[in-house]
């Protein structure tokens, strides 16, 4: 009765080394709490998924069990999955989790289920369409402050325009958005089959969509971390979980 009531998304974790959490003598996987807990307040349920190397036909095993994926933020990228040298501001790769999240994603394109990536997901997208990342952003001319990934208090908060008709602008209903961020890489080239719908003031790409009628969002920043006080935020879950339904 869960899977009917409250539609189930899967959500892969995060891979955490030996001694990433005390007293854990093991490796572990994770997800923050403000994730699901957004997901739970849209009528969702989160089933936290342990990365692995799977075929394409184990994912589209996987993925019939689900009513949507979201894809959560985390390390980079390897660029070695959009033809590029690694940078040495490029950090916390983990290759198999790149797969396993692409694998997945392909899996829920094929069989129309929705798709939410969150900042490194919004990332995957895009590489995993075609597209290319810019490395490190941080501290370059003429970039704004977005915050800085992996520390406490590196979140930034900062104003976002949405680009009209979009699906984006459709569940927003408003031109700007306040934003919660802490990247340092971005989105450098779209691919097609998906279109920018957000953008901060110095150009940086904010969000992507799919340009048909798959349910296909990705924003930058972390609306997980403002949705229990933003409506805005909240909605982008509440939208997806609908879809989802």
């Amino acid at each position: 009765m869960v899977a009917k009531s409250r539609p189930l998304i899967a959500v892969p974790a995060y891979p955490l080394r030996t001694g990433r959490v005390d007293g854990w003598v093991t490796k572990g996987v994770a997800v923050p709490r403000p994730y699901l807990e957004a997901i739970l307040r849209a009528g969702g349920e989160g089933a936290v998924l342990l990365p692995r190397r799977i075929t394409n036909a184990e994912a589209d095993e996987i993925i019939s069990l689900f009513a949507g994926l979201i894809l959560l933020g985390g390390g980079d990228v390897d660029p070695a999955q959009y033809g590029e040298e690694r940078s040495d501001r490029t950090y916390g790769v983990i290759g198999l989790r790149d797969e396993f999240e692409i694998a997945l994603l392909e899996a829920a394109t094929r069989q129309g289920i929705p798709v939410f990536g969150i900042c490194r997901g919004a990332q995957l997208l895009a590489v995993a369409r075609g597209g290319t990342l810019l490395q490190h952003i941080t501290d370059n001319p003429g970039i704004e402050n977005h915050g800085k990934p992996g520390v406490e208090s590196g979140a930034h908060l900062h104003e976002l325009s949405i680009t009209p008709d979009t699906k984006l602008s459709k569940i927003l209903g408003v031109d700007t958005v306040m934003a919660s961020c802490h990247h340092h890489q971005a989105v450098a080239t779209i691919p097609s089959r998906l279109r920018q719908s957000a953008s901060a003031p110095d150009g940086i790409i904010e969000a992507i969509e799919s340009t048909d009628d798959h349910f296909c969002i990705a924003v930058q920043w972390h609306p997980e971390d403002t949705a229990v006080s933003d409506p805005n935020q909240q909605r982008l879950f509440d939208a997806f979980v609908e879809a989802c339904r």
